[in-house]
């Protein structure tokens, strides 16, 4: 087994951040690097992304392909939320998310995953030569980039419904699988020029 764990404050109510992470699919906005990069497709969706919440997990660690489908098991609001791997090629994985309120604005974010390669011997090698090192590069990508969307332009929906949030699925979905992001992004745009060429209705008092 290997065990990779790394942590991050963000200046963020965390509430905000806790919100940010029970969205499976924002993992795509997270690990983006020049070397790793994930994709996550919903399946099942329980009420409040909570526990039973099934996605599939799309990933490429410098060239390699890998697929597995993952599924929530724990889900505390403001504190942990946890899933595991139910179908692919490692023998084990599970990740963890834990959220520490530290002031009213700082919340610390714990990322840890627990895994072990297939392939006996020869994927503990692989795991030691090369595969651990894009794991922890990957997380520290993911925690920072969280950082910097959740600090930053404000983005990120944290305040939604889901039944909007499905709408921005499907968009996405329509727009290749882009980062929920990119997909919120061009609806806003699109709501913009529909705004600006409106007719102005003058009011008659």
């Amino acid at each position: 087994m290997t065990f990779v764990s790394k942590s991050i404050e963000i200046k963020v109510p965390v509430d905000n951040v806790f919100t940010y992470f029970a969205r499976p699919e924002h993992v795509s906005d997270q690990l983006k690097s020049e070397t790793v990069g994930m994709t996550v497709i919903p399946m099942d969706i329980k009420e409040g992304m909570g526990v039973g919440t099934t996605f599939r997990i799309v990933g490429d660690f410098g060239g390699r392909r890998m697929e597995w489908d993952c599924e929530t098991t724990e889900f505390v609001r403001n504190e942990k939320i946890a899933a595991k791997q139910i179908k692919g090629k490692f023998k084990h994985w599970m990740i963890t998310n834990q959220f520490e309120r530290l002031g009213a604005n700082l919340t610390r974010v714990t990322m840890s995953v627990d895994y072990k390669l297939p392939l006996g011997p020869f994927g503990a090698i692989v795991d030691r030569i090369k595969f651990a090192k894009f794991v922890e590069r990957g997380m520290e990508t993911a925690l920072y980039n969280v950082r910097g969307l959740l600090e930053g332009n404000g983005s990120i929906p944290v305040y939604i419904t889901l039944e909007a949030y499905q709408k921005i699925l499907e968009e996405k979905k329509k727009m290749n699988d882009v980062p929920v992001s990119t997909a919120l992004t061009a609806i806003i745009e699109r709501y913009n020029q529909i705004e600006a060429s409106a007719p102005v209705v003058k009011r008659q008092d």
